[in-house]
């Protein structure tokens, strides 16, 4: 069945369509391509459009980088969804009632998608477009419900809670995501940004090279992608519930990882490199967890610094672990020396070497902030009360930073 007939009919008698996408055979392959990433692409190409229309008006030329990049993350984070929420309703299948089976969960979630990707079209109309969009997208709910119904079992008691849980867990994780992604990526994710004085444009040499790397990051993630698909199913075909398990967590860290099996840095290796004094001011509580699903470990360590003349600052030392090459991809994607700035505050984004340095200067009084980017690994961000800038920059740069970028390839999977 064609990519419209197919968009048509699930949205218009997805109980009847159901059933037939249950008897077919498509592999995941086929469906990423002839399906989600067709109506990723037209979605995230009208978002662009409709919001370039407006922006255009007032930044002009150079918003059309910070909207390409934006358009193409979000074309990834769509595909990378798909197996997210795929992997999390076969794994919670038998909890309501229902039956494991990655390919089936699979599909659920990228045709339960098809109400978000169509709602993304309407977004090429400025100002109401949004909420004309987030109105269609709100009948995918109705698409997982059915779904989840008919194709992987759970009967009507279970199915409405399957469904809550699939969502709730799915906006946890994404949400993780995002922030990863935006950490490493800073204003070129930010919307109504105002760019200026950028040193790249669409045709320099650098923008080139960039893209390039990229698209080899991406093309990389592919391929590992195919690989642990075809071991997901293998392991459907032997009925094994074990195997199935471990194959749908290999694909789920092949999205995020690119393929890589990364290690993050024990708690106690992070908490090192938080200082006891940290620009001057002595430290008054900290902590630190090593938290996520398997293949998609995150540590991260937490401190607070204060003195009694009302100032302080907030430090994180993140160790993206298996989610690094996200951290990797946006910060090729959206380290282009960006700049934002209004009445409230300033902020930038700008690639020192192989660092991406953000930072965020409030001209109210509110808090300052410098985040560094380091080995496309390690997130530095310290948030400061009553401290300039300049004093966050000097704070962070007392930290062994060599030493912690010496641990890039710790942890790492060797094939």
């Amino acid at each position: 069945m064609n990519l419209i007939d197919r968009v048509k009919n699930i949205l218009l008698t997805p109980k009847t369509e159901w059933e037939v996408i249950k008897a077919e055979s498509t592999s995941q392959k086929e469906i990423i391509v002839g399906y989600v990433l067709p109506l990723a692409a037209v979605s995230a190409v009208c978002g662009f459009l409709g919001t370039m229309f407006i922006m255009s008006a007032f930044f002009g030329a150079s918003f059309l980088m910070f909207g390409v990049l934006g358009m193409v993350l979000r074309i990834i984070m769509a595909v990378v969804s798909v197996f997210v929420v795929g992997f999390i309703i076969d794994a919670l299948a038998p909890n309501f009632g229902g039956t494991k089976n990655p390919h089936q969960a699979f599909k659920v979630a990228a045709y339960s998608f098809t109400a978000a990707f169509v709602g993304g079209i309407f977004t090429i109309v400025p100002y109401i477009g949004w909420l004309i969009g987030m109105l269609v997208s709100l009948y995918g709910f109705y698409l997982l419900y059915l779904g989840l119904k008919q194709l992987m079992g759970s009967p009507d008691d279970k199915v409405v809670v399957y469904e809550v849980i699939v969502v709730i867990i799915t906006i946890v994780v994404m949400a993780i995501a995002n922030v990863i992604v935006g950490l490493a990526s800073g204003p070129a994710l930010m919307g109504g940004a105002y760019l200026r004085g950028s040193s790249l444009s669409p045709g320099t040499t650098e923008a080139v090279v960039r893209s390039n790397v990229a698209a080899s990051k991406l093309e990389a993630m592919g391929k590992q992608m195919e690989i642990a698909n075809k071991k997901m199913e293998a392991a459907n075909k032997s009925g094994d519930q074990n195997a199935q398990a471990a194959a749908a967590m290999e694909v789920l860290g092949a999205a995020m990882s690119g393929g890589r099996k990364v290690e993050p840095l024990s708690v106690e290796e992070v908490k090192a490199f938080v200082p006891e004094k940290f620009a001057g001011l002595p430290k008054t509580s900290s902590a630190a967890e090593r938290s996520g699903v398997s293949t998609l470990m995150v540590t991260t360590a937490k401190a607070t610094y204060g003195d009694n003349a009302g100032k302080s600052v907030r430090l994180e030392v993140t160790d993206a672990g298996g989610a690094g090459a996200m951290v990797g991809l946006a910060s090729w994607m959206g380290a282009m020396n960006m700049e934002r700035e209004d009445d409230r505050g300033a902020e930038r984004t700008k690639k020192e070497g192989n660092r991406v340095v953000h930072e965020k200067v409030s001209k109210t009084g509110g808090d300052n902030e410098f985040s560094l980017v380091l080995a496309e690994r390690y997130v530095v961000k310290a948030v400061g009360s009553g401290v300039d800038l300049g004093t966050l920059k000097g704070g962070v740069s007392g930290m062994d930073l060599a030493k912690l970028e010496s641990l890039k390839d710790a942890g790492v999977a060797r094939n």
